[in-house]
């Protein structure tokens, strides 16, 4: 699949907000930013089938509108990635390039379980509420809306900006960002990139520190295969497959891997102690103490499990499958294992753990293809993280600035395997609660954050990319 010409759409045929859309005050700009996005939340994009070129096109024409050229690229049949760019001079220069970039699929729904239509984009209370609000479509429009104001604005640029929207990071990535790293990165090369993955974290309703993920968690999909003799269950074996998996699983499922530190979770970790609460920072203090270390650790996981990610290995059983019929003993039973490697960790030594763990000739461990690869961290003291944290100083003052890993995985991986300084930031104050709503049901965003966003990223392509 190759390139799909975008042709110039004029105003009749723009979307309604589009289409009202004009040089203007950045209010305006927010306000029509808020129309984008309900407009893309009514985009189906949900992963399979991924329905992302119909949502490129939406974006095409708002770019279109402003003078700015995209290009929309077919991975396969409905899918791919848009890409846009303001050049800084004639001849690019890709070392130096600011890649901004979002998803536009989103993962399934359970409809029944949504006090308001996933799809609707609903506002109600001071929220936008759909599918995507916050991940990721929100923070695509927020880059979006940057974008068009940085364009807007006549700024001399000292860098390209790059603008991308892609498809399939809810899923395997082949047919997105996989597809645009491997098929065209004349089009998106660039020495720096901002993502999704970091959050602005909000506590007692004002930001208390905003985590820039400069690096990620390593993902890979384990089969456990327990095998048996096959029969009537009128006559139960010992060799049960079913039973042996049922056993295996309880093990692994309350094994912990030991904790590792690196550069950037320890960062983390000793600028966080100096904003969460006395007691709980006290703990984080003495993580890596030779006495107290290991009961830190015990304190600090059983606090928050996501913090629990962050120092060590994990494993969760998530599937199980087995059995014909009610009536028959079956040859064979599988669970599957979602394993996240801190960054550097290769699986075969942990599931060599989790055999002798088990101790079962009758299970097997299985690698499933399409494992994440080891990339490595970015730099805490490049050009962008710089900015970032001066504009973080500025936008939100007293937060602090933290680096972060982030135990799930983005697409800044397929970035950062090519040396480029990739960071992860959704740019909008968030509450907890907000953020638990991510995946889950009455995702939503709050509108006053949502411009907070759309100002911070402005400030940062401003700070970063041009002229002073």
């Amino acid at each position: 699949m190759g390139l799909l010409f975008v042709p110039p759409i004029c105003a009749q045929g723009m979307p309604a907000q589009a289409a009202s859309s004009s040089p203007g005050s950045p209010a305006k700009l927010e306000s029509d930013a808020v129309g984008w996005l309900q407009d893309l939340i009514r985009i189906n994009t949900t992963n399979p089938p991924g329905n992302e070129l119909e949502a490129a096109k939406y974006i095409a024409a708002i770019l279109t509108r402003e003078g700015i050229t995209p290009e929309i690229f077919e991975s396969a049949p409905g899918r791919g990635f848009l890409v846009a760019r303001l050049s800084s001079s004639a001849v690019p220069d890709p070392s130096r390039a600011l890649l901004l970039m979002g998803h536009l699929d989103v993962v399934g729904v359970d409809k029944s379980k949504w006090t308001v239509d996933p799809f609707g984009a609903v506002i109600k209370d001071g929220y936008l509420y759909g599918r995507g609000a916050i991940d990721d479509k929100g923070m695509t429009v927020a880059n979006l809306a940057a974008f068009i104001a940085l364009k807007r604005s006549g700024a001399h640029l000292i860098r390209d900006v790059v603008f991308l929207a892609e498809g399939d990071e809810e899923d395997s990535g082949e047919t997105g960002m996989k597809f645009a790293v491997e098929k065209h990165w004349d089009k998106i090369a660039c020495g720096f990139a901002l993502n999704e993955g970091g959050n602005v974290v909000m506590s007692g309703g004002k930001v208390q520190y905003i985590a820039v993920q400069a690096s990620e968690k390593i993902y890979a999909s384990v089969d456990v295969i327990a095998t048996g003799t096959s029969g009537h269950a009128s006559v139960p074996r010992k060799d049960d497959p079913v039973t042996h998996l049922a056993a295996a699983i309880a093990k692994i499922g309350v094994y912990e891997a030991p904790v590792q530190f690196n550069s950037v979770t320890r960062g983390y970790f000793q600028g966080l102690s100096q904003v969460i609460d006395e007691d709980t920072g006290k703990w984080m203090r003495e993580l890596e103490s030779s006495d107290r270390g290991d009961h830190a650790a015990r304190t600090i996981s059983e606090a928050n499990p996501e913090w629990n990610a962050m120092l060590r290995d994990t494993i969760a059983p998530t599937m199980l499958q087995a059995g014909i019929r009610q009536n028959v003993v079956p040859a064979e039973a599988r669970g599957v294992l979602n394993i996240r490697l801190l960054p550097g960790n290769m699986p075969e030594p942990l599931i060599a753990k989790l055999q002798t763990l088990v101790n079962d000739p009758q299970i097997r461990f299985e690698i499933e293809p399409g494992a994440g690869e080891n990339a490595p961290s970015s730099s805490l003291g490049s050009d962008l993280y710089g900015s970032i944290s001066r504009v973080s100083d500025r936008q939100f003052p007293g937060a602090k600035v933290l680096p972060y890993m982030s135990p799930w995985a983005t697409d800044s991986m397929d970035l950062r395997l090519r040396s480029v300084q990739a960071y992860g930031l959704v740019p909008f104050p968030l509450s907890s609660d907000d953020l638990a709503r991510m995946h889950g049901n009455d995702e939503r965003i709050p509108l006053e954050s949502f411009r907070e966003g759309i100002e911070y990223v402005s400030a940062i392509l401003a700070d970063f990319a041009a002229a002073k």
